[in-house]
Parts: structure tokens; sequence; C-alpha cells
């Protein structure tokens, strides 16, 4: 699939690719986590995803296993054709979104900042270490973010859909980003995990503890872990 995806991507305008490839390439030397596959079937339906969703801001200290770390990269921006097309819709096909894992408290994965590497459903490792409570403090120091076993980040490169689209693009990125949290926060539910959304953060303060790029901007905050 992913030899397809490739020959579809050299024959895309540049914004399909860059959507796909993330907003640079990365080095050789950084260390890439390779994910397990991503399940497409399971035995909660979405109907009882929807009832059952809630805000949950308090956590276990159990770890998140990398299999459930998978499937909510998947849920958010996995690609689910050889065309390159993602879990979420997107205006134009020009994938804006950037998703980075601060992860603290998963079996088999060490700590540290990642971003996901939708093409081949990896996780490239960005910074060493465990950046939850330095997350918290640039939200005002919300438990949440502190105590969850992984924080999702969710990040746009407006430019993307703004080169196409114009001042619009703007409205439909932050469509897009809602589109992808909501994915994320449904499957979470479909494993039994709580999470809740944060959006009150400050965004250059994230940015640098997460070294994004300098055309990323940090939309949506999703700490994510076992319920108590």
């Amino acid at each position: 699939m992913i030899s397809q995806v490739i020959l579809t991507l050299l024959l895309s305008p540049l914004g399909g690719l860059w959507g796909l490839l993330g907003s640079s390439v990365e080095s050789d030397s950084l260390r890439v986590v390779n994910l397990p596959q991503p399940r497409y079937d399971s035995e909660v339906s979405l109907e009882q995803c929807l009832l059952m969703r809630r805000s949950v801001r308090s956590y276990s200290k159990k770890p998140l296993q990398v299999s459930q770390i998978s499937q909510l990269l998947w849920a958010a921006q996995g690609i689910t054709s050889p065309e390159g097309k993602r879990t979420a819709p997107s205006a134009g096909t020009l994938y804006p979104l950037e998703i980075y894992l601060v992860a603290g408290n998963v079996t088999d994965l060490e700590p540290a900042v990642y971003k996901y590497r939708p093409i081949d459903h990896a996780l490239v490792e960005v910074l060493a270490g465990d950046l939850r409570q330095e997350l918290s403090e640039a939200t005002g120091s919300k438990k949440s973010v502190e105590d969850a076993a992984v924080v999702a980040v969710i990040a746009a490169v407006f430019q993307r859909t703004k080169q196409k689209y114009g001042k619009q693009g703007v409205r439909y990125v932050d469509m897009e980003a809602g589109h992808a949290a909501q994915n994320a926060w449904l499957q979470a539910q479909s494993l039994q995990l709580g999470a809740v959304t944060v959006g009150g953060f400050n965004d250059k303060r994230v940015a640098s503890l997460l070294q994004m790029e300098a055309e990323e901007e940090p939309l949506y905050l999703i700490p994510v872990g076992r319920i108590e």
C-alpha cells in the first residue's frame, strides 16, 4: 500500500506531498518507532462511543500500550487509501495538520516527544524525556495534562491550505483539527480510555517545548489515560 501512496504522491501537487511527509524530512539519525498495524474493526459500535463519550480529566497510573497509541494516531490522521486519503476530511486534500505525541507512561515506548508520520504509520522522536509537567505548566498547570499517560498535540501549517483558499483556509484548517480531535476522542472511548480536549494554553510555549517547525501552530491538546 505504501508503495502505491508514494507513486501517487510523485504525480500529485506539492501540497499533497507536504501533507503526507510533514513539514520537514527527518534525518536518518533520528529514532523512528514503527507502530503496530491498526485494526479496522471492533466489538464497540460507533453509536456506543457517541453515547458514552465524556470529558475525563483523572487517570490511573497504569501505562498505555503501544497498540493503543497506534489506534489513536491512526484515528486522528491515518492513511486510508492508496491515494493517501486520511481518516479525517481535509479541504483540497492538502492535509495541514501535524500530530505530536508527548509520551510519559507507555509500555515499551520511551518517554519523549514524538511526531507522527502518517505515510509509514511511525513515530519520529523529536526530543527525549518526559515533558508532561512542562506541558501542563503551559496550560496553567492543568492536572489532566500532567497526569495523562500521553498527550496528543494537534498542530497545523495554515499556509498549506491558505495557498489555495486564501483567508478562508484558516476556517478550513480549524474545522479539520476538530474532525481529527473527535476521531481520536471516539477511538479513545472505544478503547475504554479517558480523554479530554484542552484549548487553553500558551501557544508559543507549547511550540517551543515540542520543538515545532517555525510554520507550525499548536491548536489542540488531548490528554489520554486509563480510567481510574
